[in-house]
């Protein structure tokens, strides 16, 4: 059985060689319970954001994973939010499937 220091050691390796790919299951499971979107985004993302050791940094990362799930996740009667947004300030970041139809009669390069 290993100890507490050989797990906390471990972690700490883990984290410092492997930054932005480890993910704690405790955090998925956590925002997964409010949230309905798939496992593998709330991963990236806790990957991206809380890839520490540092309990501060990983509350202030689990917030910022929520802000961006509030604001990039969209359901699929939101479709207008959506639309409305990219027209108000030309771009807007979707974490979803998306279909796209292309108008070529109208064309942004002149």
């Amino acid at each position: 059985m290993e100890s507490a220091d050989q797990i906390m050691t471990l972690n700490e390796k883990l984290n410092q060689y492997f930054s932005g790919r480890v993910v704690r299951k405790d955090l998925t499971q956590k925002i997964k319970e409010g949230a309905n979107v798939p496992v593998y985004v709330l991963e990236y993302l806790l990957g991206m954001y809380c890839a520490t050791d540092d309990e501060e940094s990983i509350k202030d990362g689990v917030e910022r994973v929520k802000q961006i799930l509030a604001e990039n996740f969209v359901r699929p009667d939101e479709a207008e939010k959506v639309k409305s947004r990219i027209r108000e300030i030309g771009q807007y970041t979707v974490i979803d499937k998306l279909t796209v139809v292309l108008n070529p009669k109208f064309n942004l390069i002149t």
